[in-house]
């Protein structure tokens, strides 16, 4: 995993190449899945627009128990862009990954604290957002002055940490599984015997990392919406 990045400067800023495209990949393929499963609506849905129905259900229902849905229905279609995005940007890097050169040209992008943390400041600075849109700028600032006005440092804090550990928890386990897959692949170049060995633990961390990664884009969702309703409800 002592792989470089492609970098490439531009007027004076520097972009990391793999994840322009691995982002340009995800949400391609995120952006596919919606429009196929909403192609052709019925009124008995199968397939495609099965799946979607129910992905929308149950970001719904993850809404709704943050929140009351006259006021959470506006981030419903947010939670359903963060919860498909994040959980393809989790899978692209499993199958395999490519190096050329001694440069990762394709993993999952949220293997990049860079990405999962840029997504995290999105959310936070959202939650602030639509606070004062929904509140109005002088309700919304009393509420760091709740309960004791003392607590203000706390609460600026709490964001910084909000921030943080959102995007880091869906890095570091992101970027552990791939870790892992990688020294597990790297016994399947030691000859016949590293390869029956490594065999078994692969398929398995394959299974596991899947796992891990639907839980972590329904975490990233789940937290969205708890940090949202934190800012919008009025008993907050």
């Amino acid at each position: 995993m002592h792989h470089e990045a492609p970098l490439y400067e531009f007027m004076g800023l520097t972009f990391n190449l793999a994840n322009v495209l691995m982002i340009t990949v995800a949400s391609a393929i995120a952006f596919l899945i919606a429009v196929v499963g909403t192609r052709q609506l019925a009124l008995q849905p199968t397939g495609m627009q099965n799946f979607m129905e129910w992905v929308m259900d149950f970001v719904k229902g993850i809404v709704k128990s943050n929140m009351d849905w006259k006021t959470g229905g506006r981030f419903h279609i947010l939670g359903l862009t963060l919860i498909m995005y994040i959980f393809v940007a989790n899978m692209l890097g499993l199958p395999f990954s490519v190096v050329i050169d001694g440069k990762v040209w394709w993993k999952s992008p949220t293997a990049d604290p860079a990405i999962t943390l840029t997504l995290s400041s999105m959310v936070v600075v959202l939650s602030h957002y639509y606070g004062i849109k929904l509140k109005g700028f002088g309700e919304y600032g009393k509420d760091f002055f709740r309960p004791m006005w003392f607590l203000i440092p706390l609460k600026i804090i709490e964001e910084f940490a909000n921030t943080l550990t959102l995007g880091l928890r869906l890095y570091g386990n992101i970027y552990a599984g791939e870790v892992l897959l990688a020294l597990i692949a790297g016994g399947l170049a030691t000859g016949v015997g590293g390869t029956v060995a490594a065999i078994v633990p692969m398929i398995a961390w394959q299974g596991f990392s899947i796992f891990v990664g639907v839980i972590q884009s329904f975490i990233f969702c789940m937290l969205t919406m708890v940090y949202m309703a934190h800012k919008v409800s009025q008993d907050h």
